[in-house]
């Protein structure tokens, strides 16, 4: 495909991210559609498809509309291309620009070029307080690739040989050798052997950052696993027996699968079927996602108020659930991967009033600039 022909498939797929629909599913049925492209090709739309709803409304700004061509046309001025280049109308090219569209556009606003929801710039502000800007800004780039190292496996040096030697480049964090940012070659990550044979598992900083403060000993229920990420960092650590549990099984079909590579063990509850009480227990919770933006930016253009104001209903239910199944002397660890306030610092401090037999031990808030996605923790102690 050429770059026009790329960028004409981006735009349609564009609009029917903006009608909509989400950004994998547009992209899936795109792909299907179209066996011509190569696999390099359905890298590029990707790129061109996720970098523009990073950038949504400052490319919209700049293109002067609120739509995939829109945005394409956005793109174009943002990189300082010509886009009579572009827009030919030649082949699989975009259709040539009208006169109004060569006349459109203009520069983003400062509102606009934090690339937020209006709605929810002034609680991002208040949350943030002076890194609100450089936060937003940092959500406008794509997310660096982090692994962990299943320490259950390997060492962190013997894992970064596994990685080179398949022509993937990897370094340690400082603070946290176990974690290790993909420099090079992330594309080859899911053929490689070391990921394979379970030497490392995807997962971002943030929250390995997290779960190093958690105990690294004694019974555990994660109970809203997902895909299991923080069971297996955590049974890796030496915590055990494990239970992962989630309202939604479907999100832990593939945890077996996972465990089995990692060479761990993890019990699953059905939803809805915890007993017992726990050492530690997780409540990483549903939430607004604001701290993963660049990962799944279609996801900061579906949220709405209500949305949010439902989430936060759901929160508080699921931190008193969780909290029913903490030990005496336990530890209760309420985690989101949300820079809100009102879904991190406010649930924690109203859960407290709540329920007085808690005491907080301590709370960390993570965002690009201090580690990777945005991510929030708060760990306490039932007495």
């Amino acid at each position: 495909m050429t770059p026009a022909a790329r960028i004409d498939a981006a735009t349609a797929i564009l609009d029917q991210i903006l009608a909509g629909q989400p950004a994998e599913a547009a992209l899936l049925r795109w792909s299907r559609a179209s066996r011509f492209a190569g696999s390099g090709d359905r890298t590029a739309v990707r790129d061109l498809v996720f970098d523009s709803l990073r950038r949504l409304r400052s490319r919209a700004a700049l293109g002067g509309g609120r739509s995939g061509r829109g945005l394409m046309l956005g793109l174009c001025r943002e990189e300082g291309i010509d886009p009579d280049t572009i827009f030919t109308g030649d082949r699989h090219a975009p259709p040539a620009l009208s006169d109004a569209e060569r006349a459109g556009g203009q520069a983003p606003d400062a509102e606009a070029a934090l690339d937020l929801p209006g709605w929810i710039l002034p609680a991002w502000r208040a949350a943030l307080g002076p890194d609100a800007e450089a936060v937003a800004l940092a959500l406008r780039d794509r997310a660096p690739v982090w692994l962990r190292v299943n320490l259950h496996r390997a060492e962190p040096g013997a894992a970064v040989a596994a990685l080179a030697g398949e022509g993937i480049a990897a370094e340690p964090h400082a603070e946290l050798p176990s974690a290790l940012r993909v420099i090079d070659g992330a594309r080859r990550l899911a053929g490689s052997r070391a990921y394979r044979d379970g030497l490392v598992e995807l997962q971002d900083l943030s929250p390995q950052m997290a779960c190093a403060l958690l105990p690294p000993r004694g019974s555990l229920l994660d109970f809203c696993a997902g895909g299991g990420g923080k069971a297996l960092a955590l049974a890796a650590r030496g915590a055990g027996p494990v239970t992962a549990h989630d309202i939604d099984a479907g999100r832990m079909a593939d945890l077996p699968a996972r465990a089995g590579r990692a060479g761990l063990r993890i019990r699953i509850a059905a939803p809805g079927k915890v007993a017992g009480q726990y050492d530690t227990v997780v409540a990483d919770v549903p939430c607004s996602g604001s701290g993963t933006w660049r990962r799944t930016p279609d996801a900061k253009w579906r949220l709405t108020p209500e949305d949010l104001q439902r989430l936060l209903a759901l929160q508080a239910r699921i931190l008193d659930q969780a909290a029913g199944f903490v030990a005496p002397g336990g530890q209760l660890a309420y985690m989101t991967c949300s820079v809100l306030a009102a879904e991190n610092e406010d649930q924690r401090t109203a859960f407290l009033a709540r329920n007085p037999q808690f005491d907080e031990i301590l709370q960390r808030r993570y965002s690009p600039l201090t580690a990777s996605d945005g991510f929030y923790l708060a760990l306490m102690r039932r007495r």
